[in-house]
């Protein structure tokens, strides 16, 4: 008569945090500069920069208006407002926030969204830099690394933005980063009529663009990111 044999153990799923939100592990370092996930703690620091400023008080460069108010109530802005994209995480619809830390000091905050990303391969990017790190490049290469980020490590075939008319540093990045125009409109910024410009660079232009690439680029943690977000 055989021996009875051990019954097989099923094999147990990883759920550490990093395994069940790879966005934990995802950095994109060029030099001095950083780009990483916004934990908590993390968040909690650049939510204090944006509390100090952002902007002078008599422009406003967003669409939505988080910087008015108390320097308590634009913090606490900057944490509902990134709670809420990471609980709206999806394949279909996703937004990447990552905090900008230059010499390990957060900075600001540097993001791109997707919809339909696996169709469309275009990503939407937008930012903002505290007023204490304006004025000395940064915004240019925060910028230029969350496009090698999109481009090389996630695969975008097209990167758009837009600004406001008179958003001169905003546009001037644009510009540098080789952008071509696509498009002006009509929109409300705070209850009047602005022009915004819309720009769009594609894969190849970016790879032909020296000004736009950063040659000591590394990246971590982008192939658990696109197993997340189902990009082939």
């Amino acid at each position: 008569m055989p021996a009875p044999t051990e019954p097989e153990t099923a094999a147990q799923p990883d759920l550490s945090p990093a395994a069940l939100w790879p966005f934990t592990r995802l950095a994109a370092r060029s030099g001095d500069l950083e780009l990483r996930y916004l934990d908590d703690d993390l968040l909690a620091a650049v939510a204090a920069v944006a509390a100090r400023g952002v902007h002078a008080e008599d422009f406003m460069p967003f669409d939505f208006p988080w910087t008015r108010g108390t320097p308590v109530e634009v913090a606490r802005s900057v944490l509902a407002y990134e709670w809420g994209k990471r609980a709206a995480m999806s394949p279909d619809a996703w937004t990447i926030e990552l905090a900008v830390l230059v010499d390990g000091v957060p900075a600001g905050i540097q993001a791109i969204d997707a919809t339909n990303f696996a169709v469309t391969r275009t990503v939407e990017t937008g930012s903002w830099l505290g007023r204490a790190f304006q004025g000395r490049g940064i915004g240019t290469r925060m910028r230029a690394l969350m496009l090698h980020l999109a481009f090389a490590g996630l695969g975008a075939e097209v990167a758009t933005t837009s600004a406001w008319a008179d958003n001169g540093p905003s546009n001037g990045v644009t510009r540098r980063l080789g952008y071509s125009p696509n498009g002006v409109r009509l929109e409300s910024r705070e209850g009047k009529q602005t022009e915004k410009l819309h720009y769009r660079l594609t894969r190849a232009a970016w790879g032909e663009n020296q000004a736009a690439r950063l040659s000591d680029v590394t990246l971590t943690g982008t192939e658990q990111v696109r197993e997340f977000l189902r990009i082939s």
